[in-house]
């Protein structure tokens, strides 16, 4: 059987940006929420936000150590496997890149060593500050990122000459079209994301009845957050697809699953996409509901798969679902922010078990959300790279074979499942340790690494007499 390296080395670029992507989300929403901790710490003196603080920041510097392992080597990719579209576009997404770093990296670079050692050794002062300034570098970096591929999605302010992009105008390739609905959307994503995962820690220690005064604040804050960030979510993603349908039409009618441009399109809530004959299979859909969405006109026309070439088309199936599963977690996330609003008089959301259990369980939710959301943008726009100017198969490194691209796509599974199983050991230690202050330790605080992960500052192994997890002193019954 022929190895066929384009194939290949579009699930090497999938796997790996579906793995790193899941970190720096969670970053995002993390670094943020800690400086509103410090904050709050700063000015109230309150130890309660004191302890919150330094367990989040425990956890940032374990998942941050993660998505540093594993976003290094993507931009390896461009080079061996992408060979092509790296030298074309070099002129806009070589100095993006390298702002990206100068802006960026080095901000965290000064700060992140402060935030995660600088406790009791700088003033509470200094200290909020540098965890001020690493949430902003997150989002400098997501700015960076998201301009670039936005502008693969939506190219502006640039011009192919000769298999090469020249920049005529770097305002408009920064700002493209689609990048202001992007960047919103990711950074709500973000809080969203972090809202979710601090909420369902909370309640698992709430349940086991452990420091319930810390934990019932962080739930209680982030509940009120969920409540505003994910109904503007839903209105922002509206917003998105409306720009989506106007730059990629196409990419919208895998979405919708509609094959014909037609108009009363219906809202398909379930169907089997048959790509090979251009139709969709025991179809149940709400009538003219998807032209309503996408038009805000009952009998508005909406685009078909089939304007296009069968070869421009992208792989309807897998962007047709993976919408669905992204809407549909984004629709459980509101439901479960207005439960929260119901529970709240007389705090009884800290009480109701079933509550409880089930933010717990949530915590996966929004990091499904966001890989198929990142499914949806990127296999909707094959087969282009470039939308409408570069194909995948034009961008390929013409000297590469299937049984090379094979060997290193087995390679980056390989080496990312052991980097993804320890960092996940290390860091369901880090919250089985929970909140609990270990102070037996700082006497060799000279003597410890000044590297992210030894911030968490717990060791691999479970300790004779560590909290047990089945400790329920208090709690919520």
């Amino acid at each position: 059987m022929e190895l066929d390296p384009l194939i290949l080395s579009r699930i090497q670029f999938a796997f790996v940006v579906s793995f790193h992507a899941i970190f720096p989300v969670f970053t995002i929403g993390l670094a943020s929420y800690i400086a509103v901790l410090e904050g709050l710490a700063f000015k109230t003196e309150n130890p309660v936000w004191v302890k919150l603080s330094a367990f989040w920041t425990k956890v940032f510097a374990v998942v941050f150590g993660m998505g540093v392992v594993s976003g290094i080597v993507m931009s390896f990719q461009f080079g061996t496997n992408w060979s092509n579209f790296a030298q074309a576009s070099a002129n806009f997404l070589g100095p993006v890149l390298s702002y990206e770093v100068v802006t960026a990296f080095f901000l965290e670079a000064a700060f992140l060593g402060v935030l995660l050692f600088g406790r009791d050794k700088v003033p509470a002062g200094v200290h909020l500050f540098a965890a001020i300034m690493v949430a902003l570098g997150t989002f400098i970096s997501s700015f960076w990122i998201l301009s670039a591929n936005s502008w693969m999605q939506t190219p502006a302010g640039t011009e192919l000459r000769d298999g090469v992009f020249y920049v005529t105008s770097w305002s408009e390739a920064i700002f493209n079209p689609s990048f202001p609905y992007r960047f919103a959307h990711m950074g709500l994503a973000s809080f969203l994301t972090g809202g979710f995962v601090v909420a369902g820690v909370s309640a698992w220690y709430l349940l086991r009845g452990r420091e319930v005064e810390a934990n019932r604040k962080a739930l209680s804050m982030c509940l009120w957050l969920l409540l505003f960030i994910a109904p503007a979510q839903v209105v922002l993603g509206d917003f998105h697809g409306l720009n989506t349908l106007e730059h990629q039409p196409t990419k919208v009618a895998a979405m919708e699953g509609n094959w014909d441009t037609s108009r009363n399109v219906p809202l398909l809530l379930f169907a089997i996409p048959d790509q090979e004959n251009q139709r969709n299979l025991y179809e149940i859909g709400i009538p003219s509901l998807a032209s309503f969405i996408l038009t805000h006109e009952w009998d508005g026309e909406v685009p078909g798969v089939s304007a296009v070439p069968v070869d421009e088309q992208p792989p309807v199936a897998i962007v047709f679902w993976s919408f669905r599963i992204m809407v549909g977690i984004g629709m459980l996330m509101v439901l479960f922010a207005l439960t929260g609003l119901v529970l709240r008089p007389g705090g009884r959301y800290f009480r109701k078990r079933w509550f409880l259990q089930s933010m717990r369980f949530m915590t996966i939710g929004p990091f499904i959300a966001v890989l198929t959301g990142w499914f949806v943008t990127e296999a909707g726009r094959a087969p282009w790279l470039v939308y409408g100017q570069m194909t995948q198969a034009e961008a390929l490194t013409p000297s590469l074979t299937g049984g090379m691209a094979l060997f290193t796509l087995i390679g980056y599974i390989v080496v990312y499942a052991l980097v993804f199983s320890a960092g996940v050991y290390y860091l369901m230690r880090v919250l089985y340790v929970g909140l609990e202050d270990r102070h037996d330790e700082d006497e060799h605080e000279a003597e410890r690494p000044k590297r992210p992960f030894s911030a968490a500052h717990v060791p691999l192994e479970p300790e004779e007499g560590e909290i047990s997890g089945n400790t329920a002193g208090q709690g919520a019954h």
